[in-house]
């Protein structure tokens, strides 16, 4: 199946190494308003189709899937571009800003007969699915920590003055739907929505969140969530139950994780080797939705990208971190 990017930083890259490796997808196309990048990335991959217009990229029938991994909020408007030009859409996390953008976009794609999914790789990892068939090994689950706290390469440029992307609510960024989103997921996958959540920032000059802690209350216990793009941690994730604990490496790799018992002391490794190119894993996923025509599966992926983005926009409301796409 041919597709086409929107994009041409190192997860477009990623992405594209990750459809070689599984073999489902074929590049066809690469699009950038740089007419250099977009040529730059075509030679790396021996393409020699590449747009500088999004419409008329939108309107090729050349290509039956585009993935989009643009700043965040330029995901919508992309997106519904080519679901109205009946492409099937793969878009980077976070898919939209907020559950009004959400609930549009998989209307558009309802009517034109096309899938739209979020690229939230974690969730469809061997050793996700893993994680959660050994859950039950925990008894009554109380607590877990997860978190993903990464200083950002972008960082220093904001102290000097500068604004980039991911800090920025001109394009829809922070550390909560930047990086947050990964053990949100995570706790979404495993756990389902909780009963209620709240959301602490830490804000920065711009009103962006660099930091935060996300509480997430459940019926029987509660899930804290730690993400930053201003500091970085050495510390894993764990789950804790009354018969045992889960460590888990990293929320956003899952590459290796540990059943602790409680009783035993015994320790045991729930993990199994993972590709590399483990984006590979998300992309047999959503190809396989689109051959077999599996509604259920899609289902379940568009309700989990919806109860994660509800959270993340009651969290801004929360807070008052309002978006630029949101002031009209």
């Amino acid at each position: 199946m041919k597709f086409a990017t929107v994009g041409t930083g190192w997860i477009t890259s990623a992405f594209i190494d990750a459809a070689q490796h599984s073999g489902k997808l074929s590049l066809h196309s690469v699009y950038s308003r740089s007419k250099e990048k977009a040529e730059q990335l075509a030679s790396k991959y021996h393409v020699s189709s590449i747009f500088t217009d999004l419409d008329k990229m939108a309107k090729s029938e050349e290509f039956r899937v585009v993935y989009i991994a643009s700043p965040n909020s330029l995901h919508f408007e992309q997106v519904l571009a080519f679901l109205k030009n009946k492409k099937h859409v793969i878009c980077e996390k976070p898919i939209f800003s907020n559950i009004v953008e959400f609930e549009f976009a998989y209307k558009v794609a309802e009517e034109n007969g096309v899938y739209l999914f979020e690229a939230m790789r974690n969730i469809h990892y061997p050793n996700a699915l893993l994680l959660k068939k050994n859950i039950n090994a925990l008894g009554q689950i109380r607590s877990a920590m997860f978190q993903y706290i990464q200083y950002s390469s972008r960082y220093d440029a904001f102290l000097a003055g500068q604004e980039p992307n991911v800090f920025s609510r001109n394009f829809s960024g922070g550390a909560l739907v930047d990086l947050g989103v990964y053990p949100l997921s995570l706790a979404v996958f495993l756990f389902g929505k909780p009963i209620d959540s709240h959301y602490y920032p830490v804000l920065l000059r711009n009103g962006v969140d660099g930091a935060g802690t996300l509480v997430l209350k459940y019926n029987d216990f509660n899930i804290t969530i730690l993400c930053s793009k201003i500091s970085h941690s050495y510390i894993q994730s764990e789950i804790h139950g009354e018969k045992g604990s889960i460590v888990i490496d990293s929320v956003s790799e899952i590459n290796h994780t540990e059943f602790h018992d409680h009783h035993t002391k015994t320790t045991s490794v729930l993990s199994t080797s993972q590709l590399e190119q483990n984006m590979a894993y998300e992309i047999d996923s959503f190809v396989e939705i689109i051959e077999r025509n599996d509604l259920q599966a899609y289902a379940s992926l568009k309700q989990l990208s919806a109860d994660v983005l509800s959270i993340t926009e009651t969290s801004r409301r929360q807070n008052d971190i309002v978006f630029k796409s949101e002031q009209k």
